[in-house]
């Protein structure tokens, strides 16, 4: 976004995430497949720029590249909330993009939860959080998680969440730049469907549980089977989401820095750290116990 933009602009960060496993159990009469995963949400991701209008025009300044304003979440998002709380206050959007498009790591849906919070708070709506996650679920079963801003165990399409607190962790995720539409990865007929459910405790085997994905990209793409390969060097290489992001987890950063350094020459590569509770939710509910202005901050 251009500096003449800048004034009166505040900044919401739209943090990444990972599932540390997922598995298929079954479908829905409606055809959605129910799944089981854990949600893991990470200290990186995307940043969203947020100001109001009083025209009630949703204008975007800035998007996620090749997608046009109607398909944008985070468009949809406001004329979402819009519709649902009736204001005739509009807003301005920007989004500065540092999330792979595609790759399972929850971009498009964090950074739709970040317009439904932080136009909530702008506008002055104060809606509940489940108020806020009930929108939110009509744009993408994953965001949800974000609107409640912790890492969680998930059921149903992924919208059924228990937060849980997970262990210390800190990964590197790697991008290996493969556009797979989720569509067409959930119709794919090798993909296991029926698989038995598994329990929280389950979870916690150390052997841990994998991705229903994890074969069928690996097949169908050498660029991810060869990312996960070059991943496991460092430690056990998973898939996140239904994309074709893939991540390795460390116990400390040095050690995920120093599997950066090695793996940054040919692939795109980052670290990020694991948090229960996401900076944004965080900071939300220290303002909404002051009811101060919001301030701009930035990751």
């Amino acid at each position: 976004m251009s500096n003449d933009l800048d004034q009166h602009w505040s900044y919401w960060p739209a943090p990444a995430k990972l599932n540390l496993f997922l598995r298929i159990v079954g479908r829905r009469e409606d055809g959605y497949h129910r799944l089981q995963t854990v949600f893991q949400l990470l200290d990186w991701g995307d940043e969203v720029a947020l100001r109001t209008r009083d025209d009630g025009r949703i204008v975007r300044h800035a998007g996620p590249p090749g997608v046009s304003s109607d398909d944008d979440l985070t468009v949809r998002a406001a004329v979402a909330l819009q519709s649902a709380s009736g204001t005739r206050k509009g807003a301005d959007i920007g989004l500065t993009k540092r999330i792979p498009v595609g790759g399972g790591f929850g971009g498009g849906s964090s950074d739709a939860a970040s317009v439904l919070m932080g136009l909530n708070w702008l506008w002055d709506l104060r809606l509940d959080l489940k108020s806020l996650a009930d929108i939110g679920l009509r744009l993408g079963a994953d965001v949800p998680v974000f609107v409640h801003g912790r890492s969680a165990w998930a059921e149903g399409i992924g919208e059924q969440l228990t937060a849980v607190d997970l262990p210390d962790r800190h990964y590197l995720l790697l991008d290996p730049g493969v556009m797979v539409p989720t569509r067409e990865l959930f119709q794919a007929p090798e993909l296991t469907r029926n698989d038995s459910p598994i329990t929280m405790r389950d979870f916690l085997n150390p052997n841990g549980f994998g991705n229903a994905f994890e074969a069928v990209l690996r097949a169908r793409s050498a660029r991810v089977d060869g990312a996960l390969n070059a991943l496991s060097n460092f430690g056990r290489a998973q898939l996140t989401g239904s994309g074709s992001g893939c991540f390795v987890a460390f116990a400390s950063p040095l050690e995920a820095e120093q599997a950066r350094v090695q793996l940054a020459t040919r692939w795109s590569v980052w670290c990020a750290h694991g948090v229960n509770c996401s900076g944004l939710s965080s900071e939300l509910v220290v303002r909404q116990s002051e009811r101060v202005e919001p301030r701009a901050f930035r990751l």
